[in-house]
Order: structure tokens, then C-alpha cells, then sequence
């Protein structure tokens, strides 16, 4: 029964890592959107001020969740931003998918799962 418990409390983590990751990958679209403003503008100060807020966001849930997941996981699972970002390029600014980004993306997620397992 506790190894069910243990389980489930690091599933739970795990989805909350990924949650806080998909967050941390928006500060990328929002630096960018604020990089298509004029410096100091009203829009530049308030895409820049999402990034802030995001990385605030960041840095409290990340501390919260390497109380309970093992570092080295906790590290390997960041990669996944790779992916967020390739999604985050096509859904916001039409970018284009490429062969070579597919296979890094399957590459990295292959790399987490296996750190992943490995902590198990």
C-alpha cells in the first residue's frame, strides 16, 4: 500500500512538473512578442512583465517540486521545453515543422523517459 501511495505522489509531481514546464516554455512567446514592440512601449513593458510573472511562477513551483522528485529527473524533464517550443512556433507565429525538428523532439522525449525510469 505505501509503495501504491509512493506512486501516485510522484505521478502527481511529475504532472505538476510537466504543468509548470508547458508555463515556463510561454515565456519564450512572450519574449518574443515583446521583442516585435519598440523598446519601453506599453505592449513591450506588458509582454515583458508576463515574462517576469512566469518566471516568479517558475521559480516558486520549482522549488516546491524538487522537494520531491529527485534533481536529476527534475533537470532531464526541462528539456521538454524543446518540444513546447516547436508547438509554440507553429501555433503563435506560423512557423514551419521540419523533419530534423521531429526527430530532435522524439529524441528528447526518448531521453526524459528513460532518465524517468531510471529514477524509479
Amino acid at each position: 500500500m505505501i509503495e501504491t501511495a509512493d506512486k501516485k505522489s510522484r505521478i502527481k509531481y511529475l504532472v505538476a512538473l510537466h504543468f509548470e514546464l508547458l508555463i515556463l516554455s510561454l515565456s519564450g512567446v512572450c519574449s518574443k512578442l515583446a521583442a516585435q514592440n519598440e523598446f519601453f512601449s506599453s505592449m513591450w513593458l506588458f509582454w515583458y512583465a508576463l515574462v517576469l510573472l512566469n518566471l516568479a511562477f517558475y521559480a516558486i513551483v520549482w522549488q516546491q517540486i524538487i522537494k520531491h522528485l529527485p534533481l536529476t529527473t527534475s533537470y532531464a524533464n526541462k528539456a521538454i521545453c524543446i518540444v513546447w517550443g516547436i508547438l509554440w512556433g507553429i501555433v503563435f507565429f506560423g512557423e514551419q515543422i521540419k523533419w530534423n525538428m521531429i526527430v530532435g523532439a522524439v529524441i528528447v522525449i526518448a531521453g526524459v523517459i528513460m532518465v524517468v525510469k531510471s529514477d524509479e
